[in-house]
């Protein structure tokens, strides 16, 4: 009984001072939050960059279908999160998709890759959806924080979207790269296949063997492997290739530092889905077997 006690008491202080270093965590991804907010409303209002309003105009448009899946939908913060997630998704696919078609035929895909292109050059749109993302990152950021949707002291999804707003933002406000970041934005189609399986897995949809749950993952597989790996590692071995046509600033080292941090973690959601995907078969595999005796 006392080495029970003991253990207990040992697990409770375990689990005190893990919800002790997550909300430190949560209070130091807050504040950045906030310094973030004044920059943005400071460049706004003060530095008359009216090219900014489109990262606010993301956050109400985010918030909104938010306030829409509470109250029409589910109440459940984690599903309203997924649910908006994949509304950001499926818009960025299209968007990015939409601009990459349309340099394409003003330019052709040859000169669109061109060193020039990807660093001076802003395609038509790619600024103005480079910023509705950021505002997207922001309120998922914010909706992340308020309903504690996350675990860990170093919660990894909060530092890839505090990550992500300095990059975005830095660019942004310098004018360059913009379009190397519209590229990085096509890992946004394998994201909506992430998100859907959360919303079906949330709805009790969980038959590993119905079709649709199988062509899910096909179409999950396909779009990790080229529409996330692939294009980060070609942008990463561009941005290489590349290094000694950039002049001397923060735009090298500031990419390159990005592009890794993606890379590393593609490679950490690339063994998730593999645990995953076991997981799912194996649960499928038991179901069957039980059904048979």
């Amino acid at each position: 009984m006392a080495r029970e006690s003991s253990g207990g008491g040992g697990r409770g202080r375990s689990g005190a001072s893990r919800r002790q270093k997550e909300s430190k965590a949560g209070v130091f991804f807050m504040a950045t939050l906030v310094m973030w907010s004044v920059s943005i409303f400071f460049e706004i209002l003060f530095n008359k960059r009216s090219e900014l309003l489109p990262i606010i105009i993301g956050f109400v448009f985010f918030q909104s279908a938010n306030v829409a899946v509470q109250n029409f939908v589910s109440r459940d913060p984690l599903f309203v999160n997924t649910c908006v997630s994949l509304l950001h998704s499926s818009i960025t696919s299209a968007s990015v998709l939409l601009i990459l078609l349309n340099q394409s035929m003003e330019i052709g895909v040859d000169k669109m890759f061109e060193h020039s292109q990807l660093v001076e050059v802003t395609w038509p749109w790619a600024y103005q959806a480079l910023c509705f993302s950021c505002g997207y990152f922001a309120y998922d950021q914010l909706d992340m924080l308020l309903y504690r949707l996350y675990s860990g002291w170093i919660p990894s999804i909060l530092v890839h979207h505090l990550v992500l707003l300095v990059c975005f933002t830095l660019a942004l406000y310098r004018k360059v790269t913009i379009n190397y970041l519209i590229l990085t934005l096509i890992c946004e189609l394998h994201s909506i296949f992430l998100h859907v399986r959360k919303v079906r897995r949330m709805g009790g949809v969980r038959d590993a063997g119905s079709k649709i749950v199988k062509a899910e993952w096909v179409l999950n597989w396909l779009t990790f492997v080229f529409a996330r790996s692939v294009s980060h590692i070609l942008i990463t071995v561009k941005l290489l290739k590349d290094a000694p046509k950039f002049q001397k600033g923060v735009e090298l080292p500031l990419a390159l530092s990005g592009m890794v941090g993606m890379n590393v973690l593609n490679i950490f959601l690339g063994i998730d889905l593999i645990k995953a995907y076991r997981r799912e078969s194996r649960s499928q595999k038991d179901h069957n077997d039980n059904h048979q005796e």
